[in-house]
């Protein structure tokens, strides 16, 4: 497959930038005047310039270079970069055409085993990346990040797509996960609709409450969907819809470290960015440009095997009086993380055991002669 055919090259303007030896952009690979060999590539950055989800898309196009500007003058991080920049895929010759673009493209990176970072363009775009796994022939587990629950009934694709993917045939989604939504932007009867789907849902409000329990939420995720409206107006102002309140910018770094450091994670989009909307100084272009960063750092500290039956990881069984009689943890020797077995339901999808991610406080509740909610949901998804 020749990937050159779908790409643009990057500016000229930010290449020849004269960058110092220790910055990103001077250790990793870019599309300039020729495209990047993909030999020994782990991580692949692709900007999206396709604004036709929203009524209002000033800038969208735009969105990938500033965030650009922004990233290849950040520090190298500790990791030994395999990282390469293919510039801007094409847009189609309509909306559905770019998500079978980035469907295509993602599929293929994927199974180069090269992880796909999508900057810019609209947050429906991300149909395209989770259509990228539907020739993967397995079931996958979905993680958004937004300040609203985008599955209306109708609307702009914005607004629905996240009902698309949902819907969506064949369907291949075990999970689907929407984390730091608020309230009064939600209908109620959509975060209904999540619950009689037993999907996980975590307002802003109950983020804040206990930050680390979202760890296993983020670890369980196959592709990662964050919408920059998510993070408060005070700390990324460059969306049409930002708001006034949100993820801090922090916050938004450490879930994508979280991200970064997920063994089973193999893509991630941020979208949303409009620099018509930003302050003077692109304050949003640099908010995107860390979360790159961290994420990328993250994922040069991945240390867990996922292979619990090795000397890895320590196997706990807790005993409880009622049904079911034993709960099964696994414990990380190299990283501390915690996951618990659920047994199968005789659902032909799941054909053996599911090993989920978990916290240390799923493993004392157990203890206590509880079930663990996060136990209870896994079940309830396998009927």
């Amino acid at each position: 497959m020749d990937l050159e055919f779908y790409f643009d090259p990057i500016a000229e303007s930010i290449t020849e930038t004269d960058y110092p030896l220790n910055s990103f952009f001077s250790h990793i690979h870019h599309y300039g005047e020729t495209f990047p060999d993909l030999e020994g590539i782990q991580i692949a950055i692709i900007g999206l310039t396709d604004g036709r989800g929203i009524k209002d898309n000033r800038s969208i196009e735009n969105a990938a270079t500033e965030i650009r500007l922004k990233l290849y003058d950040l520090k190298r991080g500790l990791g030994h970069y395999k990282v390469a920049d293919l510039g801007n895929l094409r847009n189609g010759v309509d909306l559905k055409e770019t998500y079978l673009r980035i469907q295509t493209v993602g599929e293929h990176l994927m199974k180069m085993q090269i992880l796909p970072i999508y900057i810019g363009g609209t947050h429906d775009l991300d149909f395209g990346q989770y259509l990228s796994y539907e020739g993967m022939k397995k079931l996958v587990s979905m993680l958004t990040v937004d300040a609203k629950i985008d599955m209306e009934d109708e609307g702009l694709p914005n607004e629905i797509h996240s009902q698309d993917i949902i819907l969506h045939q064949p369907n291949f989604l075990f999970n689907y996960t929407q984390l730091a939504y608020q309230s009064f932007l939600t209908d109620r009867d959509l975060v209904n609709v999540m619950e009689k789907l037993y999907f996980d849902h975590v307002r802003l409000g109950q983020l804040r409450e206990n930050f680390k329990e979202i760890e296993p939420l983020i670890r369980n995720a196959d592709l990662l969907s964050f919408d920059i409206s998510s993070i408060q107006s005070a700390d990324a102002p460059g969306a049409a819809d930002a708001q006034p309140f949100g993820l801090t910018a922090e916050e938004a770094c450490q879930v994508c470290w979280f991200a970064g450091m997920n063994e089973k994670l193999s893509s991630i989009g941020i979208y949303g960015y409009q620099p018509y909307y930003d302050d003077t100084r692109y304050k949003t272009a640099a908010v995107i440009a860390t979360m790159i960063w961290y994420f990328i750092e993250g994922f040069y500290h991945r240390k867990d095997s996922l292979s619990f039956q090795s000397n890895d990881y320590t196997k706990y069984t807790v005993s409880l009086d009622a049904k079911p009689s034993t709960f099964i943890f696994y414990k990380s020797n190299i990283s501390g993380k915690w996951w618990m077995e659920v047994p199968h339901t005789g659902n032909q999808k799941y054909d053996r055991e599911t090993i989920i991610p978990c916290s240390y406080q799923d493993y004392q509740i157990a203890q206590s002669g509880e079930i663990p909610e996060r136990w209870i949901n896994a079940q309830l998804k396998m009927y």
